[in-house]
């Protein structure tokens, strides 16, 4: 397969562009600072999983066994030499004024040792694992981390890959209702929460305490810059907020791509056009009324018909989705979920149509079980909207986070003190 980089463009200047429209935008460097991000055509399933578990968030406890791994495929099939380099990041993901010797005890820059090429696969390519800690590098401090991944020998990284280190200091109590300072039981749901530092030292908990709320690991609506409700003894309590109402959504929808020959949930066909399968979904229809399924929200997991050495096993599939709706204004659609990284990139964004009255997709996935879903991205927007494709309602199972970060006066970094999540339920 070539080495094609993405819209043929140097990776300094699509790095630049990036930037230059994340401020024209007025978005914040946290909007989606936390969302993996892939930057040659040839990469693809990259993610980050904590102690080995695929339906695990990016968040790991301070020392212990605890461990990140970052893993992702090179469909080149010809092996390349990764390197990786760790940078430690303010709450805002901007990088911190720490020394590398403050916050890793070891080596920056080393190789990634562990890969292995696929086995019986129509797309070939080579699976590449990067465990931290390793026998080269050690972390020491909480906050956020992002990994840069370069080709050997490239000063411009081709993947970058993030996750956090808590030390949990500051308890953190979650609520959610769907009763809330807007409408009652109908589109929306409020995220309510206390922070108890009542066993860790805090002169000016109202000012050093910095929440950040974040819905289904999507960055692009998060909420930050809040102020409590009131101060109780030892607790700065957060509800009543209209910052923290977020629209409900819908379940994802969810398919399954096993077996090359046979369709398994939601595909309704598999075919073979040289060199590759195709998987073709069935065809979704805008959403009007909430539909209850038992979804993973928003996850995905690798693995094949026979659940055998599923990371180098599993074959990639050309999938084709296709969305029938009247075409929306002033906007796009893109495909959403971890499968794309949460992220509205170009090689993300739906083609309409016209003569089917139809958004349509195709990308390679690997075989495996999806959650996904369809955002509407308005053009004077980067926060993605659910209620034009989707629809809003209020008993929709949604996972909340709230990250609590900690900058002490006179400190070099915001400490990572605090991290819980909640799963609301709708109406169980």
């Amino acid at each position: 397969m070539t080495h094609r980089r993405l819209f043929h463009l140097p990776l300094r200047t699509l790095r630049r562009l990036m930037l230059t429209l994340s401020v024209i935008g007025g978005s914040t460097a946290i909007a989606n600072a936390q969302t993996n991000a892939v930057f040659l055509d040839n990469l693809k399933s990259l993610r980050v999983e904590v102690n080995g578990l695929w339906n695990s968030d990016p968040v790991v406890p301070l020392g212990g066994r605890n461990y990140v791994s970052i893993l992702f495929d090179d469909l080149q099939h010809n092996y390349v030499r990764y390197t990786y380099r760790i940078t430690h990041c303010n709450a805002d993901w901007t990088p911190s004024d720490l020394l590398e010797s403050d916050y890793m005890d070891g080596f920056n820059g080393s190789r990634i040792e562990d890969y292995s090429p696929s086995m019986g696969t129509a797309m070939l390519y080579n699976h590449y694992t990067l465990r931290i800690p390793n026998d080269d590098v050690r972390l020491l401090v909480s906050g956020n981390y992002r990994v840069d991944i370069y080709e050997d020998g490239d000063d411009e990284p081709v993947a970058e890959a993030c996750f956090s280190i808590v030390e949990q200091r500051v308890g953190v109590d979650i609520s959610v209702t769907s009763n809330t300072d807007i409408d009652t039981y109908k589109q929306h749901q409020q995220v309510s929460f206390d922070l108890n530092y009542s066993t860790y030292r805090v002169n000016q908990p109202e000012k050093e305490l910095y929440p950040v709320v974040v819905q289904n690991r999507r960055w692009d609506n998060h909420v930050e810059h809040l102020q409590p409700t009131y101060l109780k003894t030892n607790t700065l309590v957060f509800n009543h907020n209209r910052s923290l109402i977020f629209p409900a959504g819908n379940e994802y929808r969810r398919f399954e791509i096993m077996d090359e020959h046979v369709p398994t949930m939601r595909v309704e066909s598999m075919q073979y056009h040289a060199p590759l399968y195709h998987a073709y979904i069935m065809t979704d229809e805008q959403r009007t009324a909430y539909l209850y399924d038992q979804d993973q929200d928003g996850r995905y997991l690798v693995r094949n018909g026979d659940n055998d050495e599923n990371e180098t096993e599993s074959d990639y599939f050309i999938t084709h989705f296709r969305l029938e709706m009247p075409e929306l204004p002033d906007g796009n659609v893109y495909l959403h979920g971890d499968l794309t990284n949460n992220r509205f990139a170009e090689e993300y964004m739906m083609e309409y149509d016209h003569m089917e009255h139809a958004y349509t997709i195709a990308l390679p996935l690997k075989q495996g079980s999806y959650n996904y879903q369809y955002i509407y991205l308005p053009n004077d927007s980067d926060v993605g909207m659910t209620a034009e494709t989707e629809g809003d309602f209020y008993q929709t199972e949604n996972e909340y986070a709230v990250y609590v970060y900690h900058r002490p006066f006179g400190e070099r970094y915001d400490h990572l003190v605090g991290y819980q999540k909640i799963q609301y339920l709708g109406n169980q």
